[in-house]
């Protein structure tokens, strides 16, 4: 009896954990690369501005594209504070 509630535990933790997948687009950043190279390609959301992203694509075989998943009201800029 012991062995089955094992084996039946230790196939469930391998299913869920065979599900999980990491998150491709970062929701904090509303612009991200997607670079294209031999082994294949990845996105990278940590840019600001198009322009900023634009300046690190420069020269490679890379795209700029804007963030489907960004969070709109996620950041407040650095300057903005709260008065109570």
């Amino acid at each position: 009896m012991r062995a089955l509630v094992c084996t039946i535990l230790t196939i469930g933790m391998m299913l869920a954990a065979a599900s999980a997948r990491a998150q491709t687009y970062d929701p904090g950043y509303p612009v991200c690369l997607q670079t294209y190279g031999i082994d294949g390609s990845y996105i990278e959301c940590s840019f600001t501005s198009l322009a900023q992203c634009a300046a690190s694509a420069s020269g490679r075989a890379a795209q700029c594209l804007t963030n489907p998943y960004f969070a709109q009201g996620g950041r407040k800029p650095a300057g903005q504070r709260r008065v109570y």
